[in-house]
């Protein structure tokens, strides 16, 4: 028999009979099934903690309640047309200040600090410690400690002032100190992560990058702007986004050292949906929703400008 003969009549390696494509189906099959159940969990908690409750608040926002806080009826859209108020604009005004107040520094400062901390000296992990340590307390138990450092019956705070002849300010009942008391604290707060962050960023910045830049005469602050800050950029992005939710969603410090005062300087829309909602047993669960869905609306369109307009200006490696 020649060659070809030979090669013909060898049977082929794993020929079946079986049509095509039937065999492959069930093991698709359980592929499928596989992903579905390694997905599963995460699906019932984005249906239980965030679709449920989305549906819910319109549904609260659109209804009349009792006494108790039980829906009662329908009122369709006069909820909403309670939010046309110059209160519900002042309400908004002071959001948007404290965010802003809050974002800026809180963002800035933790920058300023992280460049010196990871520079290789002595003491360096103690410092770098020391000014993470707020991102480990509770937003309740921080606020506690600031309101006994700013009492003014045993303010450290107030005695150093007074050694130094400045005049003891109200920290809490003052209505222009009420706000920066409060934007201080919060700042304060988010500055550990924010630091533990942007510390991570720099750490991550290649050392060549920054020795060819020395050479072609980039040093000091045209260094850094230039080069180290574009490097970082992702870093300084997500400190953006994380420090504007937490200053939308800041509910304990106002709560605990101002209580919305003094006369509603303090005034939150975070702070009003919990006073409508449920501050001395109020039940005003349709007008607290309406207010949670125009927080929703606000959070998007700051998310939208912050994806949309800072995002194209991180450089991702």
């Amino acid at each position: 028999m020649t060659a070809p003969t030979l090669l013909a009549a060898r049977p082929a390696v794993g020929r079946t009979d079986r049509p095509p494509g039937r065999s492959a189906a069930p093991a698709r099959a359980r592929e499928t099934a596989l992903g579905l159940l390694f997905v599963l969990p995460g699906l019932a908690g984005l249906g239980v903690f965030v679709i449920f409750p989305l549906f819910q608040a319109v549904y609260l926002a659109t209804r009349g309640n009792d006494i108790l806080g039980n829906p009662t009826r329908s009122v369709g859209l006069a909820h909403f047309h309670e939010l046309f108020t110059p209160e519900f604009g002042t309400v908004l005004w002071q959001t948007l200040l404290f965010t802003v107040l809050v974002v800026v520094p809180g963002v800035l400062l933790p920058l300023a600090l992280a460049a010196p901390m990871t520079q290789r000296l002595p003491g360096m992990r103690i410092f770098r410690t020391a000014f993470a340590l707020p991102f480990a307390y509770s937003v309740s138990a921080a606020s506690v400690v600031w309101l006994i450092m700013l009492n003014p019956g045993v303010s450290p705070v107030n005695w150093a002032l007074s050694l130094l002849g400045i005049p003891e300010p109200n920290w809490t009942t003052e209505p222009g100190w009420a706000m920066a008391t409060v934007v201080g604290v919060t700042v304060w707060m988010v500055s550990g992560f924010n630091l533990l962050v942007l510390a991570a960023g720099l750490a991550g910045v290649d050392e060549e990058v920054l020795e060819a830049a020395r050479m072609d005469g980039a040093t000091g602050p045209r260094q850094f702007v230039s080069i180290v800050l574009p490097m970082i950029s992702p870093s300084l992005f997500f400190a953006v986004v994380t420090t504007t939710l937490a200053a939308l969603q800041a509910l304990g410090q106002v709560q605990i050292m101002t209580d919305g005062g003094p006369n509603g300087h303090t005034r939150t829309l975070v702070y009003s949906i919990f006073d409508n909602a449920f501050h001395n047993n109020n039940s005003n669960f349709g007008l607290a929703s309406a207010q949670g869905l125009v927080l929703l609306v606000i959070g998007v369109l700051i998310a939208v400008v912050q994806f949309g307009v800072l995002e194209r200006r991180v450089h991702y490696r």
